[in-house]
């Protein structure tokens, strides 16, 4: 991977992570038009994920700081009820992670006839949101695992964890800025949690990149996901994600086509 490379994919990582439109997916035809070879760069696949989290964490560090503090007041309150939410929209997640590992892992293989059918899948999820409309009310329990297993089934690469999180909770009926919140949070020790299991099971004998390189990745990656973070708070407040659907339909089928040598 060189320098080019690294920022247009850190660059891709940090707008689709928020954005509903596939980060995983995006990456993965990254790399099929890059011909780069993942377990070659397993650095800085870490190091993209992590700018993310880190983007997240600035973006949102007022709602995190009022959690944390609310929750090391050992009491019942707003703070500790939210987090407990949290940790039941991660159940599916880690389910998920536990026993699907395997299944998940046969769809990172390059398959572009598959992604095309995961970004259509993602499609379908946002163009959903325009007629189901129930009256938004506060998030619950119940909607948190609901959302959660949402979450789970984005573990497929073409598949929005945002897109599916964001549009299951304005299905359900909750508030669109909390969802949107909700969302991003939700997803911080999950993805921090993967990216350790990674390092622990990873071979690190076969990377190949530097650390420039990765570094341009890193920083691309937290810029645009800090940008496009805030971005979509507010995108998701307005409730209308038609256009995101509607690109998801167009590399949907540009994948497809591209797995058919069509290109």
């Amino acid at each position: 991977m060189n320098l080019i490379e690294a920022i247009i994919l850190g660059l891709i990582q940090g707008l689709t992570e928020f954005l509903p439109v596939s980060s995983s997916g995006h990456l993965e035809l990254g790399k099929y038009l890059f011909g780069i070879d993942h377990e070659a760069n397993f650095y800085f696949s870490i190091a993209v994920h992590g700018a993310t989290v880190l983007s997240t964490i600035v973006v949102l560090w007022k709602e995190i700081s009022a959690l944390i503090g609310g929750f090391f007041k050992f009491k019942w309150n707003e703070e500790t009820i939210y987090i407990s939410k949290i940790v039941i929209s991660m159940i599916p997640t880690a389910f998920a992670g536990f026993f699907l590992k395997e299944i998940a892992e046969n769809f990172f293989t390059g398959n572009m006839v598959s992604l095309g059918i995961e970004f259509l899948a993602t499609a379908v999820l946002l163009l959903l949101t325009l007629y189901i409309r129930p009256k938004e009310r506060p998030i619950g329990f119940l909607d948190s695992f609901i959302v959660g297993i949402a979450q789970a089934i984005a573990i497929l690469p073409g598949v929005s964890r945002s897109g599916a999180t964001i549009a299951t909770g304005m299905m359900l009926g909750n508030r669109k800025a909390d969802i949107a919140k909700f969302s991003f949070l939700m997803v911080l020790v999950p993805i921090v949690g993967a990216n350790l299991v990674e390092m622990m099971s990873g071979d690190f004998t076969t990377e190949g990149t530097s650390f420039t390189v990765i570094l341009a990745g890193f920083v691309t990656a937290f810029i645009s996901g800090y940008f496009a973070c805030k971005w979509m708070i507010e995108l998701v407040k307005r409730g209308n994600l038609f256009w995101f659907a509607a690109y998801c339909v167009l590399i949907g089928i540009f994948s497809i086509l591209l797995g058919f040598n069509v290109f």
